[in-house]
């Protein structure tokens, strides 16, 4: 029968807080603020044509104000051929409010926040580091995210890494 008493004369030790292990957690990047869509798409005769005009007097009668101090995704959903000027001419309306605006979904908004988040790192500072970048967030940290970490981690870093802490996949390694 095997012995199943704890042995109390050697303290327990984590290896993991003991490491040399440098967490990189996306999810500090992360830029609070709403974000908002705006679709174009019901400003569009039968959804689907774009008539100057008509669409001009959306624009001029739209309440933008609405997007104050939000963080807007403007594209339009409707499989239709839509002139350049016409998403610079509802961007041009939205700044005045919103904190940014950028063309395409929210996705697209949100790994251009991120970039920008990333953009301001001094990444100097993982020089010869292990590094880890985190896979667990409680906010939706974009795939490209991940891969431009990685991307500027690599020419700092000894070795990249992906996970946790206590249980990663390596990625990187630095050659000797």
């Amino acid at each position: 029968m095997p012995n199943t008493q704890l042995n109390t004369e050697e303290p327990i030790f984590n290896r993991v807080a003991s490491s040399a292990l440098i967490a990189f957690n996306l999810e500090d990047y992360f830029q609070l603020g709403s974000r908002t869509l705006v679709d174009i798409k019901p400003w569009l005769f039968q959804e689907i044509v774009l008539k100057e005009k008509e669409f001009r007097e959306h624009v001029k009668n739209h309440n933008w104000q609405q997007y104050q101090n939000q963080f807007v995704a403007l594209h339009c959903s409707a499989d239709a051929i839509i002139p350049t000027w016409a998403f610079m001419l509802v961007s041009l309306s939205l700044q005045p409010y919103a904190t940014q605006v950028v063309f395409g979904d929210l996705q697209t908004l949100e790994t251009q926040l991120f970039l920008q988040s990333l953009q301001k790192i001094d990444w100097q500072q993982y020089k010869n580091a292990k590094v880890v970048i985190k896979g667990c967030s409680k906010v939706e940290v974009p795939v490209a995210i991940y891969v431009e970490a990685a991307n500027r981690l690599r020419p700092w870093a000894a070795s990249i890494m992906f996970g946790e802490p206590c249980s990663t996949v390596p990625l990187f390694k630095r050659a000797k």
